[in-house]
């Protein structure tokens, strides 16, 4: 059932609606300029109601403007297609409209200002997005845009709610929320359930950032709630939120991110001033901010699974097969989970019943990072980079500190599955399942204060009942500690 909204109704008909769709019609297209017409169903409106749009293409050569209190309704996503050229575009810049059962489109824009927007661009507050899926070239920045202009809507943009909606084999941005100017920058409360970006930017695009989904661009976010949603097939990241901006209670939840970061990877080594050496290729993107992924699923992701600092907190999330496809890894390191810097609160970075599966880079990178808490991690089949699973306060320098790991750990291709260099004050725990000679190594001058306890490595390689972990040279005498560490006879 459509949602109610209390008023009258005027109903529009296309150009190539059928006879009967005609009949019942108040008002009739001719498919040119559709948008005047459009727009003069909801001038008829004089306090609130419903513009139902019958089934058909409507031709929109300009912008259609809702009223505040108002509903732009279609017949389905597959039968009301508004097709939006010239710079035509669906603008709520009123409060409280509600946008409903429809299909837009967006080509040709020229250029301009103009092209920094979305093909349904959301100024004000409280408004809705129902069953809406759209596309568009490459000619404007995204389908679906939330923006805070002070020009166009002064208040705070907040209560947004996104249901059933796509963005499909677009040449831009899925979704979008940016904010231009200083004031008001925080938007507020906006939902998202069952939503997909497909194939954002991978044939094409407005430019070489674009993203299925991003929530904070320059706008700071508080209050996001993602349930739900799907991100597959995007030049970019997944899910992606900006470095910059504050993020502040957000939660993603129940989501899937698959086969994002279809861009080639960088041929030279990170340099901040050649945007040529920058890539994201995450599955999620999120840093520096109070963001939660709860059941979330990661796969084939080009770079990260996940990506999490300073305030990530991530219970029971899958990744798989990091970086397949790609078979270089160079200058792009991919692993499972990522994290770096990520210290500047306690705790950065919280891993609960998390898992990295088949990862073709690092199951676990964590560098220049304090007060991480893992717990029940799971590193299954890791191909490694360098022969090493993990990097745990190693390819920055380190250190890693004031932290717990507890890991469970299992394969052979990496010869080494826990690889830790210069911690300080971590402790490490669980099991190790591994036939290769060095499953556990420990190095770094500036290693002090690791305590090992209650972990268990079964192997066929090892002598039975050592503890199984090696200490290099470079480790002070004293450094690591032993607590009921064993290695048990056994094959995998």
């Amino acid at each position: 059932m459509p949602p109610e909204v209390p008023g009258s109704t005027v109903v529009v008909a296309a150009s190539d609606s059928s006879p009967a769709s005609k009949a019942r019609a108040d008002i009739q297209c001719d498919g040119i300029d559709d948008q005047r017409d459009i727009q003069a169903a909801f001038d008829a409106l004089s306090s609130g109601g419903t513009v139902a749009l019958t089934e058909g293409t409507f031709n929109c050569a300009g912008n259609i403007y809702p009223h505040a209190n108002t509903m732009l309704r279609g017949e389905g996503p597959d039968a009301t297609n508004l097709l939006f050229s010239r710079n035509g575009r669906l603008i709520v810049s009123q409060e409280s409209v509600t946008l409903y059962n429809l299909h837009v489109r967006g080509t040709g824009y020229p250029a301009g200002d103009d092209r920094w927007l979305g093909v349904v661009t959301i100024y004000a507050s409280h408004a809705k997005v129902l069953a809406v899926e759209g596309t568009a070239d490459a000619t404007t920045q995204a389908v679906f845009l939330l923006l805070h202009n002070p020009d166009v809507y002064a208040p705070p943009l907040r209560d947004i709610e996104f249901i059933n909606c796509k963005a499909v084999d677009t040449g831009t941005y899925g979704f979008l929320h940016n904010a231009w100017g200083t004031e008001n920058k925080v938007i507020k409360d906006v939902r998202y359930e069952n939503c997909a970006a497909v194939n954002c930017g991978r044939y094409g695009a407005f430019n070489p950032w674009v993203t299925g989904f991003d929530f904070a661009e320059l706008n700071d976010i508080e209050g996001l709630r993602v349930k739900n949603c799907l991100a597959e097939g995007n030049l970019e990241s997944g899910f992606h939120f900006e470095w910059d901006p504050e993020k502040r209670d957000c939660i993603l939840e129940n989501c899937v991110s698959t086969n994002n970061g279809q861009k080639p990877y960088p041929t030279k080594p990170y340099r901040e001033d050649d945007t040529s050496t920058h890539y994201f290729g995450c599955g999620y993107y999120a840093p520096r901010g109070d963001i939660a992924f709860i059941s979330c699923y990661s796969e084939g992701n080009s770079r990260y699974g996940f990506y999490a600092t300073n305030g990530g907190k991530l219970y029971g999330c899958v990744d798989r097969s990091v970086g397949a496809g790609k078979t270089d890894y160079r200058i792009i390191q991919p692993a499972s989970f990522y994290a770096a810097p990520t210290r500047s609160i306690a705790p950065s970075l919280v891993l609960e019943n998390c898992s990295s599966i088949d990862s073709n880079g690092y199951g676990l990178q964590l560098d220049l990072a304090s007060d991480v808490w893992i717990k029940n991690f799971h590193l299954e089949n890791p191909a490694g980079i360098d022969g090493k699973a993990t990097n745990l306060g190693g390819s920055q320098g380190g250190p890693l500190a004031n932290s717990v790991v507890n890991i469970y750990a299992s394969g052979d291709r990496a010869e080494t599955l826990i690889w830790a260099r210069n911690n300080e004050n971590v402790e490490y725990s669980g099991r190790i399942v591994s036939n290769t000679t060095k499953p556990f190594v420990i190095e770094g001058d500036r290693t002090r204060k690791v305590r090992v306890k209650d972990m268990e490595i079964v192997s066929a390689s090892l002598a039975p009942f050592t503890n199984g972990v090696v200490l290099t040279n470079t480790v002070p005498a004293g450094a690591v500690t032993f607590e009921n560490v064993a290695v048990i006879p056994g094959v995998r």
